[in-house]
């Protein structure tokens, strides 16, 4: 079995244990030693990140290969209309690359802690809330996405990667798993090394215009290892 820490990145927070000038790092909220992440989260992003001192691990989690399904809870600016939606879940043409198929959905506003420092809203220009899951992660992908399709993100947080969830994790937390490597999905994807066909399907998002019921952030303090 392998030690997993799952913390819930603070916005501001720089995805490095060294020291930064202008950022606090994971060192501010991650009283640990010979851990590290498993793949990143933009120091403006919140929410789940993975942490771990087993390199088999933390390979099998940042690999491209083995890409495990990340959600995103996105407020954006804007009214998400069908179009929209329907580009983001075909794969959008960022210029550099084209996005693989998303599932993007509109849900209704989260119950989530309050960010600090707040998001500045204008006042003249509604907002709107999205589920994006996606299997890659480039470099602001999310953010890159939804501006691409005219809606820009004014906050992301992410709840889940894989089968683990922040489940209550306020900002600053963290909980400890046991993870057995052998559970982990075996599917890999098509290109850097997987096979065609080996891409996982994706499910239908649903295609309601009405926003979709989410529920609520649980606010249960998590165990610190």
């Amino acid at each position: 079995m392998s030690q997993l820490i799952l913390l819930n990145k603070p916005y501001g927070v720089i995805c490095q244990f060294s020291e930064h000038p202008l950022h606090p790092t994971l060192k501010s909220c991650v009283p640990l030693s010979g851990v590290y992440p498993a793949g990143r989260l933009d120091t403006d992003s919140e929410g789940l990140l993975l942490l771990t001192g087993e390199g088999p691990l933390q390979h099998r989690i940042s690999d491209p290969r083995w890409k495990l399904p990340k959600t995103y809870w996105v407020q954006v600016e804007g009214q998400a209309s069908d179009e929209q939606l329907a580009q983001l879940r075909a794969g959008v043409d960022l210029g550099d690359f084209t996005t693989q198929p998303a599932q993007a959905r509109r849900i209704d506003a989260p119950e989530l802690w309050e960010r600090k420092p707040p998001v500045r809203f204008r006042k003249t220009v509604p907002d709107c809330w999205l589920e994006i899951v996606i299997s890659e992660g480039k470099n602001r992908q999310v953010r890159r996405m939804t501006a691409k399709v005219g809606l820009p993100t004014l906050r992301l947080v992410r709840v889940a990667i894989g089968p683990w969830r922040l489940d209550g994790l306020l900002p600053g937390e963290m909980r400890s798993l046991e993870v057995n490597l052998e559970d982990l999905p075996r599917v890999q994807h098509a290109g850097r090394g997987g096979k065609p066909g080996d891409r996982p399907q994706q499910r239908q998002a649903p295609q309601s215009a009405k926003g979709v019921k989410t529920p609520a952030f649980r606010f249960a303090r998590g165990k610190k290892p």
